[in-house]
């Protein structure tokens, strides 16, 4: 089976084509960091305007990155949320109307199920169950993967994600937008090998 992905939830634009027995076949990527840096983040409107110039160019590339047409296609896959609703309502309108044009079935994949479920797609896949950190946008969360379709929400933060909070602190600290990189190249420079996890080996 092979599939056609769009990732549209935010400020990038992805496209992928997945083949279950080959796996990754191509990827695209479009990053709009030039497009927010003089807003200091992320503007929604922006946001869903660029992936209207950027998604159908970027399909066109992984198709022919991959050497395939969409009659080489067995489906389509968008991302459905949580987002930017502007950003994923232009990923969910291509993904939908590429998949009816080509007579192809449309999945909407949820955003935080899609990142519990990538290390599946590596070549030594964790088996069920296993426990995922959810690290993703306003989401910040420990969570039991027992299947597919199957989760158990072990815990959450309580007021604030841990990305909200590492973008205001880089923020106090007067980092220009995107913070997270600088803060992290700060963080190596002046705290290498400050922690080590786990704490013991028990």
């Amino acid at each position: 089976m092979r599939i056609l992905g769009i990732e549209t939830s935010c400020d990038e634009t992805g496209v992928a084509i997945f083949d279950d027995e080959k796996g990754l076949l191509a990827h695209e990527l479009y990053s709009q960091v030039k497009l927010h840096a003089d807003y200091g983040g992320v503007v929604p409107e922006l946001a869903s305007r660029d992936h209207v110039k950027k998604t159908i160019p970027l399909i066109k590339a992984a198709l022919q990155s991959a050497n395939l047409t969409h009659e080489d296609l067995d489906g389509v896959a968008y991302t459905a949320g949580p987002g930017l609703v502007g950003a994923l309502l232009v990923g969910a309108t291509i993904g939908r109307s590429l998949a009816y044009a080509w007579n192809l079935p449309a999945v909407a994949v949820h955003h935080m199920e899609g990142h519990l479920l990538a290390p599946m797609l590596e070549d030594n896949p964790p088996a069920f169950p296993f426990v995922a950190l959810l690290v993703s946008g306003g989401h910040t969360m420990m969570v039991e993967v027992k299947g597919i379709g199957e989760y158990q929400i072990l815990g959450e933060s309580i007021d604030d994600a841990a990305g909200e909070a590492f973008d205001k602190t880089a923020k106090l600290m007067g980092l220009d937008y995107p913070r997270w990189p600088v803060a992290v190249q700060i963080g190596r420079k002046r705290h290498t090998g400050a922690l080590y996890l786990p704490a013991s080996d028990d």
